[in-house]
């Protein structure tokens, strides 16, 4: 059972159970623990993290609108984008539905310094489920998303852009988590 599993809660205690001397500080101990472990399971505290509350399972065909640059989730293609390294922009529909498999997408701004981009591929170097791709228009010149979560960054080597690799990937609550991101389309704009 995960650490962050739903919590259960029981029908309230039978009125003799509730005059038991002490029983307000048991409840307030035990919820005070619950609360804890709650804030706990929550988004990391990664200064400039971005959270969405997308749900997944919305498969559409066609050209599909999102309200975010580039998307963390939403709405997405059945079929789903290869995890690679690509020189071109890739589909947001395709690259939504590699994010709600679990994977990383990195995007930069066309014209990214050749340095910064070894040091975005070393980066993602050992992911199992990870795309690159340019992405016209960036808000920043580095973007990386998970299914609902974003992160901006300036250069390739910000120490935030580990740490979500390390803290907030592995807790993805993507909708189709571990499912291969292979042998989808590898198509690009």
């Amino acid at each position: 059972m995960s650490a962050c599993a739903p919590v259960h809660r029981d029908p309230p205690a039978p009125a003799s159970l509730r005059a038991m001397p002490g029983a307000r500080w048991l409840s307030g101990v035990v919820l005070g623990g619950l609360s804890l472990g709650l804030m706990a399971c929550g988004p990391k505290d990664i200064e400039g993290l971005r959270t969405a509350d997308y749900l997944g399972g919305d498969q559409r065909s066609g050209v599909l609108t999102y309200r975010e640059t580039p998307p963390m989730g939403g709405p997405y293609n059945p079929l789903w984008q290869t995890c690679a390294a690509y020189a071109q922009p890739v589909y947001n529909e395709y690259a939504v539905h590699s994010l709600a498999r679990g994977a990383v997408w990195v995007t930069y701004r066309p014209g990214l310094d050749a340095a910064e981009l070894d040091k975005l591929k070393a980066l993602l170097a050992g992911q199992p489920a990870a795309l690159l791709s340019p992405y016209p228009n960036l808000p920043a010149p580095v973007v990386m998303t998970a299914w609902n979560r974003q992160l901006s960054a300036q250069t390739a080597d910000d120490p935030r852009l580990t740490r979500f690799l390390k803290e907030i990937l592995p807790e993805n609550s993507a909708p189709e988590k571990g499912s291969p991101c292979a042998r989808g389309f590898g198509g690009t704009r």
